[in-house]
Protein backbone atom coordinates (compact mmCIF):
# COMPACT_ATOMS: atom_id res chain seq x y z
CA UNK A 1 0.00 0.00 0.00
CA UNK A 2 2.90 2.25 0.95
CA UNK A 3 4.51 1.71 -2.43
CA UNK A 4 0.68 2.36 -4.04
CA UNK A 5 1.16 5.64 -2.65
CA UNK A 6 4.52 6.60 -3.83
CA UNK A 7 3.61 5.37 -7.05
CA UNK A 8 0.70 7.55 -7.50
CA UNK A 9 1.80 11.06 -5.90
CA UNK A 10 5.19 10.40 -8.54
CA UNK A 11 2.65 9.93 -11.25
CA UNK A 12 0.64 12.86 -10.34
CA UNK A 13 3.84 14.83 -9.83
CA UNK A 14 4.82 14.17 -13.29
CA UNK A 15 1.19 14.90 -15.10
CA UNK A 16 1.52 18.38 -12.91
CA UNK A 17 4.62 19.06 -14.29
CA UNK A 18 3.70 18.61 -17.66
CA UNK A 19 0.60 20.73 -17.27
CA UNK A 20 2.58 23.53 -16.15
CA UNK A 21 5.66 22.74 -18.90
CA UNK A 22 1.90 22.99 -21.54
CA UNK A 23 0.54 26.14 -19.74
CA UNK A 24 4.05 27.99 -19.83
CA UNK A 25 4.67 27.18 -23.67
CA UNK A 26 1.19 28.34 -24.59
CA UNK A 27 1.25 31.64 -26.96
CA UNK A 28 -1.48 34.66 -27.02
CA UNK A 29 -2.39 34.11 -30.82
CA UNK A 30 -3.23 37.43 -32.45
CA UNK A 31 -7.12 38.30 -32.31
CA UNK A 32 -8.86 40.14 -35.00
CA UNK A 33 -12.79 40.81 -36.13
CA UNK A 34 -13.42 37.79 -38.22
CA UNK A 35 -16.87 38.46 -39.73
CA UNK A 36 -17.90 34.46 -40.32
CA UNK A 37 -17.84 33.79 -36.08
CA UNK A 38 -20.62 33.51 -34.06
CA UNK A 39 -24.24 32.05 -34.88
CA UNK A 40 -24.97 34.76 -37.84
CA UNK A 41 -21.43 35.65 -38.96
CA UNK A 42 -20.99 36.01 -42.49
CA UNK A 43 -18.18 35.71 -45.12
CA UNK A 44 -16.81 38.83 -46.40
CA UNK A 45 -16.82 38.43 -50.06
CA UNK A 46 -14.26 41.32 -50.68
CA UNK A 47 -12.11 39.95 -48.41
CA UNK A 48 -12.60 36.66 -50.07
CA UNK A 49 -11.87 37.75 -53.51
CA UNK A 50 -8.49 39.58 -52.13
CA UNK A 51 -7.49 36.36 -50.37
CA UNK A 52 -7.74 34.46 -53.46
CA UNK A 53 -5.87 36.96 -55.35
CA UNK A 54 -2.89 36.34 -51.93
CA UNK A 55 -3.13 32.57 -52.13
CA UNK A 56 -2.58 32.81 -56.28
CA UNK A 57 0.20 35.32 -55.73
CA UNK A 58 2.16 34.54 -53.21
CA UNK A 59 0.88 30.92 -51.75
CA UNK A 60 -0.04 29.01 -54.80
CA UNK A 61 4.18 28.66 -55.92
CA UNK A 62 4.37 26.01 -53.15
CA UNK A 63 0.95 24.86 -52.12
CA UNK A 64 -1.67 23.47 -53.25
CA UNK A 65 -5.48 23.42 -53.04
CA UNK A 66 -6.30 19.90 -54.62
CA UNK A 67 -9.94 19.73 -53.16
CA UNK A 68 -11.12 22.74 -54.87
CA UNK A 69 -12.60 23.77 -57.94
CA UNK A 70 -12.32 26.92 -59.88
CA UNK A 71 -16.21 26.68 -60.35
CA UNK A 72 -16.50 26.35 -56.39
CA UNK A 73 -14.75 30.14 -57.02
CA UNK A 74 -18.92 31.35 -58.16
CA UNK A 75 -21.20 29.15 -56.07
CA UNK A 76 -22.98 31.14 -53.16
CA UNK A 77 -21.18 31.14 -49.99
CA UNK A 78 -18.23 32.00 -51.34
CA UNK A 79 -16.17 34.43 -52.71
CA UNK A 80 -19.10 34.67 -56.02
CA UNK A 81 -16.68 35.79 -58.34
CA UNK A 82 -19.05 35.85 -61.85
CA UNK A 83 -19.16 33.07 -64.25
CA UNK A 84 -16.99 35.26 -66.51
CA UNK A 85 -14.35 35.71 -64.27
CA UNK A 86 -13.92 32.50 -62.43
CA UNK A 87 -13.66 31.00 -66.56
CA UNK A 88 -10.98 33.95 -66.96
CA UNK A 89 -8.96 32.94 -63.95
CA UNK A 90 -9.47 28.79 -64.95
CA UNK A 91 -8.26 29.19 -68.55
CA UNK A 92 -5.46 31.20 -67.44
CA UNK A 93 -3.88 27.82 -66.21
CA UNK A 94 -2.58 24.99 -68.66
CA UNK A 95 -3.57 21.56 -67.53
CA UNK A 96 -3.05 18.23 -68.80
CA UNK A 97 -5.84 16.50 -70.50
CA UNK A 98 -6.22 13.57 -72.47
CA UNK A 99 -5.32 11.18 -74.48
CA UNK A 100 -6.40 12.18 -77.54
CA UNK A 101 -7.05 10.29 -80.53
CA UNK A 102 -3.26 9.68 -81.08
CA UNK A 103 -3.07 8.19 -77.89
CA UNK A 104 -0.85 11.24 -76.61
CA UNK A 105 -1.45 13.50 -73.74
CA UNK A 106 -1.91 17.30 -73.91
CA UNK A 107 -2.21 20.90 -72.76
CA UNK A 108 -5.35 22.73 -72.55
CA UNK A 109 -6.89 25.69 -70.84
CA UNK A 110 -8.57 25.48 -67.61
CA UNK A 111 -12.26 25.08 -67.27
CA UNK A 112 -14.48 25.70 -64.43
CA UNK A 113 -15.04 22.16 -63.32
CA UNK A 114 -10.90 21.54 -63.48
CA UNK A 115 -9.37 21.12 -60.24
CA UNK A 116 -6.98 23.77 -59.00
CA UNK A 117 -3.62 23.48 -60.85
CA UNK A 118 -1.12 21.58 -58.57
CA UNK A 119 2.22 23.35 -58.16
CA UNK A 120 4.02 19.87 -58.40
CA UNK A 121 3.91 16.79 -59.91
CA UNK A 122 4.53 14.95 -56.94
CA UNK A 123 5.11 14.85 -53.53
CA UNK A 124 9.08 14.04 -54.15
CA UNK A 125 8.97 17.33 -56.55
CA UNK A 126 7.74 19.11 -53.99
CA UNK A 127 10.10 18.39 -51.48
CA UNK A 128 13.07 18.30 -53.83
CA UNK A 129 11.63 22.05 -54.43
CA UNK A 130 11.84 23.07 -50.87
CA UNK A 131 14.69 21.95 -49.41
CA UNK A 132 13.07 18.31 -47.69
CA UNK A 133 10.08 20.06 -47.17
CA UNK A 134 6.90 19.31 -48.04
CA UNK A 135 4.31 22.25 -48.53
CA UNK A 136 0.68 20.89 -47.18
CA UNK A 137 -2.58 21.34 -49.12
CA UNK A 138 -4.03 24.27 -48.02
CA UNK A 139 -7.30 22.76 -48.49
CA UNK A 140 -8.39 22.16 -45.30
CA UNK A 141 -5.33 23.68 -43.12
CA UNK A 142 -7.44 26.00 -40.92
CA UNK A 143 -9.12 22.71 -39.77
CA UNK A 144 -5.81 20.58 -39.54
CA UNK A 145 -4.08 23.25 -37.31
CA UNK A 146 -5.06 23.76 -33.61
CA UNK A 147 -6.32 27.38 -33.44
CA UNK A 148 -7.60 27.14 -36.39
CA UNK A 149 -7.78 31.04 -37.81
CA UNK A 150 -6.26 32.70 -34.96
CA UNK A 151 -2.99 30.20 -35.53
CA UNK A 152 -2.63 30.58 -39.15
CA UNK A 153 -3.46 34.45 -38.78
CA UNK A 154 -1.15 34.70 -36.35
CA UNK A 155 1.97 32.95 -37.99
CA UNK A 156 1.61 34.93 -40.94
CA UNK A 157 2.76 37.97 -38.89
CA UNK A 158 4.87 35.78 -36.16
CA UNK A 159 8.52 36.18 -38.02
CA UNK A 160 10.93 37.66 -35.82
CA UNK A 161 14.67 37.89 -35.24
CA UNK A 162 15.62 34.95 -33.19
CA UNK A 163 16.12 35.39 -29.65
CA UNK A 164 19.88 35.44 -28.00
CA UNK A 165 21.05 31.80 -27.42
CA UNK A 166 18.64 30.57 -30.30
CA UNK A 167 20.69 28.79 -33.15
CA UNK A 168 19.02 27.74 -36.32
CA UNK A 169 20.26 25.76 -39.19
CA UNK A 170 20.12 27.09 -42.86
CA UNK A 171 16.64 27.29 -44.35
CA UNK A 172 15.24 27.36 -41.18
CA UNK A 173 13.64 30.45 -39.50
CA UNK A 174 12.27 32.11 -36.44
CA UNK A 175 8.43 32.53 -35.75
CA UNK A 176 6.80 32.93 -32.20
CA UNK A 177 3.60 31.25 -33.15
CA UNK A 178 5.00 27.81 -34.88
CA UNK A 179 4.91 25.21 -32.61
CA UNK A 180 8.52 25.39 -31.52
CA UNK A 181 9.22 28.68 -33.00
CA UNK A 182 11.55 26.80 -35.66
CA UNK A 183 9.72 26.78 -39.46
CA UNK A 184 11.17 26.24 -42.65
CA UNK A 185 8.47 28.50 -44.50
CA UNK A 186 10.50 31.85 -44.99
CA UNK A 187 8.45 35.36 -44.27
CA UNK A 188 5.96 35.21 -47.63
CA UNK A 189 4.99 38.56 -46.32
CA UNK A 190 5.46 42.20 -46.85
CA UNK A 191 3.55 45.59 -47.18
CA UNK A 192 2.36 45.93 -50.47
CA UNK A 193 3.48 42.76 -52.18
CA UNK A 194 0.20 42.25 -54.20
CA UNK A 195 -1.93 45.29 -55.30
CA UNK A 196 -5.88 44.36 -54.88
CA UNK A 197 -7.98 45.46 -57.63
CA UNK A 198 -10.71 47.20 -55.33
CA UNK A 199 -7.83 49.55 -53.97
CA UNK A 200 -7.42 48.16 -50.67
CA UNK A 201 -3.89 48.77 -48.88
CA UNK A 202 -2.09 45.43 -48.67
CA UNK A 203 -0.46 45.74 -45.36
CA UNK A 204 0.65 42.74 -43.97
CA UNK A 205 -1.74 42.65 -41.60
CA UNK A 206 -4.99 43.15 -44.32
CA UNK A 207 -3.30 40.46 -46.78
CA UNK A 208 -2.62 37.71 -43.34
CA UNK A 209 -6.86 38.38 -42.67
CA UNK A 210 -8.30 38.27 -46.28
CA UNK A 211 -6.37 34.72 -46.89
CA UNK A 212 -6.73 33.48 -43.74
CA UNK A 213 -10.64 34.37 -44.37
CA UNK A 214 -9.97 32.56 -48.06
CA UNK A 215 -8.44 29.29 -46.49
CA UNK A 216 -11.76 29.41 -43.83
CA UNK A 217 -14.01 28.97 -46.47
CA UNK A 218 -12.40 26.34 -48.10
CA UNK A 219 -11.93 24.39 -44.90
CA UNK A 220 -15.81 25.10 -44.49
CA UNK A 221 -17.37 26.66 -47.72
CA UNK A 222 -21.36 25.57 -46.33
CA UNK A 223 -20.39 27.37 -42.94
CA UNK A 224 -23.09 30.21 -44.11
CA UNK A 225 -25.66 27.61 -45.25
CA UNK A 226 -24.97 25.51 -41.88
CA UNK A 227 -25.83 28.94 -39.82
CA UNK A 228 -29.00 29.52 -41.51
CA UNK A 229 -30.17 26.22 -40.89
CA UNK A 230 -29.28 26.71 -36.81
CA UNK A 231 -30.82 29.70 -36.86
CA UNK A 232 -34.13 28.23 -38.52
CA UNK A 233 -33.91 25.42 -36.18
CA UNK A 234 -34.06 27.71 -33.16
CA UNK A 235 -37.00 29.37 -34.41
CA UNK A 236 -38.50 26.81 -34.95
CA UNK A 237 -37.50 24.90 -31.31
CA UNK A 238 -38.56 28.27 -29.80
CA UNK A 239 -42.33 28.37 -31.79
CA UNK A 240 -42.81 24.51 -30.87
CA UNK A 241 -41.73 25.05 -27.34
CA UNK A 242 -44.58 27.85 -26.95
CA UNK A 243 -47.22 25.52 -28.86
CA UNK A 244 -46.71 22.90 -26.26
CA UNK A 245 -46.78 25.12 -23.51
CA UNK A 246 -50.24 26.67 -24.33
CA UNK A 247 -51.44 23.13 -25.16
CA UNK A 248 -50.78 22.09 -21.82
CA UNK A 249 -52.06 24.99 -20.07
CA UNK A 250 -55.14 24.66 -22.08
CA UNK A 251 -55.33 20.75 -21.71
CA UNK A 252 -54.63 21.28 -17.52
CA UNK A 253 -57.45 23.84 -17.19
CA UNK A 254 -60.12 21.24 -17.82
CA UNK A 255 -58.93 19.65 -14.89
CA UNK A 256 -59.97 21.09 -11.58
CA UNK A 257 -57.85 21.09 -8.83
CA UNK A 258 -59.07 19.36 -5.38
CA UNK A 259 -58.33 21.42 -2.23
Amino acid sequence: MKNFFRLSFLIALLLGFQFNSNAAEKVEYLKTDWSFKGPFGKFDRASLQRGYQVYQEVCSSCHSMKYLSYRNLVEEGGPEFSVEQAKAIAASFEVKDGPNADGEMFMRPGRLSDKFVMPYENEKAAQAANGGAYPPDMTVLVKARGGGVDYIYSLLQGYEDPPAGVTLDDGVYYNKYMYGNKIKMSNQLSDGLVEYSDGTNASVEQMAKDVTTFLMWTAEPHLETRHKMGFKAIVYLIILTVLVYFSMKRIWSRIETKV
